[in-house]
């Protein structure tokens, strides 16, 4: 197909976010949801984009991860959201270990007013954000450096986060699908995020609204193995259910 003008336009506002809510591109493009509902169905039917309860993305791999330097500017108001949201939950005088990720390294940013904590990271990212913080001791995980994204990963690192029990692990994911699982695409990583989840008392799950529905290779975990989710906008269908059934208390930041 060649998309006409409107049909245009909405591909573009979608690919300069990455996802978007089908009401969200009514009001940006003026026009009825029942006529973005329309053209997303045609632009989906050709390939070009990825339908969603409620919402639309940009085609996504399921074997490799969008860019580091890209998903850092993605939703990126959102996951300040959530950091904001996450940091006043944290308390003071606590020891937290965070995995690899855009938005665990805005939670690193919204931390730098703590007191007393003590953070075992993978992610050299967050490790240098923090470090700013005098009040706070930043110990790193040895191994495998990946320079994409500076993430830390492979065996070295698990056995030296398994040394460990924190009171919270504060971990981020690529993608959470209809059923329950988490996923994320390199199975190094995923080891070392499960060694964190399960060195840990309490896991608290952060992220953003184009995170669910979202599939990738490697199961991490299930929604059962979390305690705290923090988003940025009401959850899709299905996750309400499932979060209640796996008893995850679910945090939406204003």
């Amino acid at each position: 197909m060649s998309p006409n003008p409107r049909q245009m336009l909405l591909l573009q506002a979608v690919q300069a976010q990455g996802s978007a809510m089908l009401d969200e591109l009514a009001s940006t493009l003026g026009v009825t949801l029942q006529t973005v509902r329309r053209d997303v169905q045609r632009l989906a039917d050709e390939g070009l984009l990825t339908r969603f309860h409620g919402g639309v993305r940009v085609p996504s791999s399921t074997t490799e991860n969008i860019a580091h330097q890209q998903r850092t500017t993605l939703h990126a108001e959102g996951k300040a959201r959530i950091a904001q949201a996450v940091a006043r939950e944290v308390p003071n005088d606590c020891s937290l270990i965070l995995n690899i990720g855009t938005t665990t390294e805005a939670i690193a940013q919204a931390l730098l007013r703590h007191t007393g904590l003590r953070v075992i990271t993978n992610n050299l990212n967050v490790a240098l954000t923090l470090s700013a913080n005098p009040q706070c001791e930043v110990i790193v995980a040895g191994g495998v450096l990946r320079g994409r994204d500076r993430g830390v990963v492979g065996e070295a690192a698990i056995d030296f986060i398994r040394q460990f029990k924190v009171d919270i692990a504060l971990v981020g994911i690529s993608g959470i699908e209809a059923d329950g699982t988490l996923r994320d695409y390199d199975y190094r990583e995923v080891k070392v995020s499960q060694a964190i989840m399960a060195h840990a008392r309490e896991v608290w799950l952060a992220a953003d609204h184009s995170k669910f529905n979202r599939p990738a290779m490697v199961e991490v975990a299930r929604l059962s193995g979390i305690d705290r989710l923090f988003t940025d906008a009401p959850v899709p269908e299905p996750f309400p259910a499932l979060l209640d059934k796996a008893q995850v208390r679910c945090h939406v930041a204003g």
